[in-house]
């Protein structure tokens, strides 16, 4: 549970810290509009995976189902800077099927946490094989990390890509193939 009064404190010291005056008027309700903020961004640690994917339908395709673009923002757990971009999932029915927005939701469960990319997209891949018991799951995430692009070494523009694979996503090669030539198929619908 956020604790909002704590965040303002830390606010307030922050502030003091870098040579602030927390009472100079347009700083005087900044703690408060950031514990407000941080109550929304890692809303992540209120919610499950489970509460969105637990709610399924019977399916009899076994084909593969691909949901991409779910955009995402989220907060490094190193620096507490910002990383957003693209979630790319897809999985192999078993059975049933979750309604689509549910992968979003399970995308945004994790994003709202302090968190590092690699982690993320190993608890997106591990949540759908536990809750849908798909024949495979493959995940790709890419993303900017504002801690790399904004401060250090500043590269603005370059991303990180992480992949995670199960099941026979990660017994096919052919599988991965096909994820990856839709995924460039659709890329290339949309510059056109």
């Amino acid at each position: 549970m956020v604790d909002q009064e704590k965040i303002k404190e830390a606010v307030k010291l922050l502030l003091e810290g870098i040579g602030e005056d927390p009472e100079r008027e347009g700083l005087v309700d900044t703690p408060d509009r950031i514990a407000r903020m941080y109550t929304e961004l890692m809303a992540g640690y209120e919610d499950t995976a489970a509460n969105h994917l637990s709610r399924t339908f019977a399916a009899e395709n076994n084909e593969m189902v691909l949901e991409h673009d779910i955009v995402f923002y989220s907060m490094c757990e190193h620096h507490m800077m910002p990383f957003f971009g693209k979630a790319h999932i897809a999985y192999i029915p078993n059975g049933k099927v979750v309604g689509l927005s549910k992968l979003a939701r399970c995308v945004e469960t994790y994003a709202r946490r302090l968190q590092i990319q690699e982690k993320m997209t190993v608890q997106i891949a591990d949540a759908i094989m536990e809750e849908l018991n798909p024949l495979g799951v493959m995940i790709v995430v890419e993303a900017e990390h504002l801690c790399m692009t904004a401060r250090g070494v500043k590269k603005p523009g370059s991303k990180t890509t992480t992949v995670v694979t199960r099941g026979v996503f990660r017994e096919d090669p052919a599988m991965q193939d096909l994820f990856f030539k839709l995924l460039n198929q659709t890329a290339k619908d949309e510059e056109a």
